[in-house]
């Protein structure tokens, strides 16, 4: 059975739920927080980073987010999350990637930090300088998806994709940390509202 070390607010391991769910993958959650570094993890993932999955009775152990949604989209055929032609494929990876490192560090990171980070760990007050740079941010990132809903169903394409699960990752998260101004931004709204009402969303949902 799979065991999937992960934080809830972590959007890589959002990203992760999203794919396993839509897979129909089953496994058990283990809560990680990272910034304990706690011996055990280290020596599981030397980066001490979440999402970590595992297998103790085949001894599978998979880290990264990345490589992880890769694995199983190569060994679960249901749901492919990589499709279309090797272009589409080349432009979900781009788009996957996009959201994962630059949405991540202008918008998620920031707002993780000064809104849980300082809060749980340091006890500090959030600096609303850097608070406002990250909803500046994600109001120029929204502009990009609207452009990429306007031109698809779905910000890779026709279908349902990776790219999709780590927007709504990466966006979820700063959603709930009161980073995102839907106004003027239908397009992506609408999109939200679909990505949330899916089965493999609802559990990040009751969360």
């Amino acid at each position: 059975m799979w065991q999937l070390l992960q934080f809830p607010l972590c959007p890589f391991s959002r990203k992760v739920r999203l794919l396993l769910g839509e897979k129909g993958v089953g496994y058990t959650l283990v809560r990680e927080n990272p910034w304990e570094r706690r011996d055990e993890f280290i020596d599981m993932n030397p980066a001490g980073q979440t999402p970590v999955i595992t297998d103790a009775q085949r001894d599978i152990r998979l880290i990264d987010s990345l490589v992880i949604c890769e694995y199983f989209e190569e060994t679960v055929d249901k749901a492919q999350m990589i499709n279309g032609t090797a272009i589409q494929r080349a432009e979900i990876r781009r788009l996957a990637t996009w959201f994962d490192t630059f949405f991540f560090r202008d918008v998620t990171e920031r707002l993780l930090g000064e809104r849980m980070l300082k809060r749980i760990v340091t006890k500090a007050s959030p600096d609303a300088r850097v608070l406002r740079e990250a909803m500046k941010s994600a109001v120029e990132y929204l502009d990009y998806t609207d452009y990429l809903l306007d031109r698809h169903n779905w910000m890779g394409g026709a279908t349902l994709s990776l790219a999709d699960l780590a927007a709504a990752a990466q966006i979820s998260v700063a959603d709930y940390l009161g980073g995102i101004a839907w106004k003027n931004h239908e397009q992506t709204a609408r999109w939200y509202g679909g990505m949330k009402s899916r089965p493999s969303f609802r559990p990040l949902l009751s969360e």
